[in-house]
């Protein structure tokens, strides 16, 4: 394996233990254990766990990028798009259920610690959040494009909070499909009401 695939390994291994464990309960040793490298094969990639921490935060800013590159090419139209956002609840509801969402849990952790790449976590709403108000804006709501792209981030933070506390897949259903009915009923009327959330 060459030093960029165990690189790529520890990486991947480390986004995976951060997500399910937290930043703070992974340990150097856990990480190199999943990825089957000495402790000293691992220390030559990184020295610092905050080293690992930027890395991952920079895969995850890479993968959602890519996630929102495909959404603009398979979607049709910006109802279409927002769709895609909506239904990764679904998509992802086993993991949403046991761990919550990765985005929100990792931020809310390095706030709690007030961890120096707090602010670079939060980069990963702030992809989501220009993307968003992006669909409103080309669905016609230049006004509050962005108040409704922050609702919805909102909105789906609470769904995925409350889904893994009570670990109910069902709610995370019927959440999803009361989003999807918002989003409907301002494709027929080009009127959207926050309040119907």
């Amino acid at each position: 394996m060459s030093s960029k695939q165990t690189r790529d390994h520890i990486v991947d291994a480390a986004d995976q233990l951060f997500y399910e464990q937290g930043f703070e309960h992974t340990s150097f040793s856990q990480i190199a254990e999943a990825v089957g490298i000495s402790r000293g094969n691992f220390y030559y990639h990184f020295k610092t766990k905050d080293e690992i921490l930027d890395a991952v935060i920079n895969l995850r800013l890479s993968r959602t990028s890519s996630m929102l590159d495909n959404w603009e090419v398979e979607g049709e139209t910006p109802a279409d798009r927002i769709r895609s956002f909506i239904n990764i609840l679904l998509m992802n509801r086993d993991k949403i259920k046991r761990y919550g969402c990765p985005v929100g849990t990792l931020c809310t952790e390095l706030a709690k610690l007030n961890h120096p790449s707090k602010g670079n976590a939060n980069e990963l709403f702030t992809l989501f959040r220009i993307w968003l108000r992006r669909q409103f804006e080309l669905l016609g709501r230049l006004n509050d494009a962005d108040e409704l792209a922050m609702h919805l981030l909102a909105f789906s933070q609470g769904v995925a909070t409350l889904a893994s506390a009570f670990k109910d897949e069902e709610f995370i259903k019927s959440e999803v499909s009361r989003l999807n009915e918002w989003l409907a009923s301002f494709e027929n009327t080009n009127t959207i009401q926050l309040e119907v959330l």
